[in-house]
């Protein structure tokens, strides 16, 4: 029993979260924003062997970028056995994640919501789609770990969340785009939980106005413009995040933050990529990502 699913990375460049205290309902918290999905990101095979001697249920490993926990994708596994008859199954999960961990670019999601379809394959329970990405989100919000990714993920595109929640309850409005580039440079992760909680009312009424404000204008542009403002006004541009901005706008290139991390991306005519690139080699503390759009969303892979 094998299953094989790959969740690309998502970039958030604004949002407006709603984090009522209904722990009875995970699903309908999240949050309303906008960000786009990329083809890199987190492939996750599952094999099911008989438990025989095996203490656990279970072991986790992970390829390329680690991570430090498990909590997510533990979280998504427990939900799955409580679905059926599965105490003499052992799980061989493998992570390949080709992303950076705690930059902004929604490992967590991709990890749990990749491992739910996996799951669902290598099980064969055969839940509708929406219930994998449920069991994804709730994992996400009751790890305080993502807000809305799952649900960008799993559409995949350049998005706006219009509702928020899990898939099936909360939704997304696409927008499409000519064929761009999506470039990025990611230097640290930024630990954000503190100040989100000491300022989301004000985070959350010019995330609110913003997704208003693309939805109007439906345009990638537009969108890098209000990543940038929103990050300036809950203060997480570093110096060195403000000299990489600063060049790329002398250059007449347009650039956002990923939220959160210490990560800025610029989404581009494909005809500028040497010109971003030659900017952002100079900086050789980055992990720098040359990426596209990636339109599909999370999926089985049946290879």
């Amino acid at each position: 029993m094998k299953g094989v699913a790959f969740c690309p990375a998502h970039i958030t460049g604004f949002f407006k979260a709603h984090l009522e205290n209904n722990q009875e309902k995970l699903e309908n918290l999240g949050s309303m924003g906008a960000g786009f999905s990329i083809r890199q990101g987190v492939t996750t095979k599952v094999t099911i062997d008989k438990k025989n001697n095996h203490d656990s249920n279970f072991k986790i490993i992970t390829k390329g970028y680690q991570s430090d926990k498990t909590d997510v994708s533990e979280f998504v596994l427990n939900e799955f056995l409580k679905i059926g008859n599965f105490e003499d199954k052992f799980f061989n999960i493998e992570h390949e994640i080709s992303i950076p961990v705690g930059y902004g670019l929604g490992s967590s999601s991709a990890v749990a919501l990749s491992l739910s379809f996996a799951l669902d394959q290598a099980l064969n329970t055969k839940l509708d789609k929406n219930t994998i990405g449920q069991i994804a989100h709730n994992a996400e919000v009751n790890c305080k770990t993502g807000l809305g990714d799952v649900l960008a993920s799993f559409h995949g595109g350049f998005e706006v969340r219009v509702k928020p929640g899990a898939p099936g309850i909360g939704t997304v409005e696409k927008i499409s785009t000519d064929k761009i580039s999506v470039i990025m440079i990611c230097f640290s992760p930024i630990s954000t939980n503190k100040f989100i909680k000491e300022r989301l009312s004000q985070i959350n009424g010019l995330g609110g106005k913003m997704v208003n404000r693309l939805l109007e204008s439906k345009d990638y542009q537009h969108f890098q413009d209000m990543s940038l403002e929103f990050a300036k006004y809950v203060d997480v541009m570093t110096p060195r995040m403000q000299k990489i901005v600063n060049e790329l706008t002398q250059n007449d290139i347009k650039c956002g933050i990923a939220l959160f991390g210490e990560t800025i991306f610029s989404m581009i005519p494909k005809e500028d990529e040497s010109k971003v690139l030659k900017i952002l080699e100079k900086y050789s503390d980055g992990v720098i990502i040359n990426s596209e759009l990636d339109n599909i969303g999370a999926r089985v892979l049946n290879n």
